[in-house]
């Protein structure tokens, strides 16, 4: 994978966790797949559909999917079981780096702070960011439970909150994604995007 690296005086590095520094989308897709069919789902989940929402919050996620596929669930609910499974497959799993993203962290972290602003809860992000061997890096972790309700991914605050706690304006900062939403919000907060392949 060939990282395009803007040129540019940055002074903080922001970084996506799912798809953008670990290779846990297909985990992810498949917890997602076995929850929806436990909520009503009569066919496997559309890959296309679930990729779409990466970094979105996951109560937003199932409420999207529900609308898209017609069925009457409990958002919370499903967030719940999708959660459960997640780490339950977490568990079994080997977590694999992207390697390019993660060599380029290491380097930056070096000299200058960086973050990980995350569609994950803590619940969820903590644990695959240790099961990476990754916590050691970063000790800035934003989730949406740390901007208002319906401000996660692709509204700019959690990539705004992670500016502030570097101590960076956002002008300064460069953001590592995979997803379109979390795209939308770098650039709505004013940074720089470097565009991440999680579909290899």
């Amino acid at each position: 994978m060939q990282l395009d690296i803007p040129a540019g005086d940055f002074a903080g590095y922001i970084f996506d966790l799912d798809g953008t520094l670990i290779d846990t989308m297909p985990i992810h897709y498949r917890a997602w797949d076995e929850t929806m069919r436990l909520h009503g789902l009569k066919e496997a989940l559309n890959e296309d559909l679930f990729y779409s929402f990466g970094g979105v919050p996951t109560v937003r996620v199932a409420e999207l999917i529900g609308a898209h596929y017609g069925l009457t669930l409990d958002p919370r609910q499903v967030e719940h079981s999708k959660e459960t499974l997640f780490l339950r497959k977490l568990e079994s799993a080997e977590v694999a780096h992207i390697d390019p993203v993660v060599a380029f962290a290491r380097r930056a972290a070096a000299t200058h702070p960086v973050a990980i602003a995350t569609g994950g809860t803590p619940n969820i992000a903590l644990p695959a960011i240790k099961a990476a061997g990754l916590e050691g890096l970063f000790k800035i972790v934003v989730t949406p439970l740390d901007v208002a309700p319906g401000r996660g991914k692709p509204a700019p605050d959690m990539f705004l909150l992670a500016a502030e706690k570097m101590g960076v304006p956002p002008a300064k900062c460069l953001v590592f994604e995979d997803a379109e939403p979390g795209i939308q919000a770098a650039l709505a907060a004013g940074m720089q995007v470097v565009r991440v392949p999680s579909r290899r």
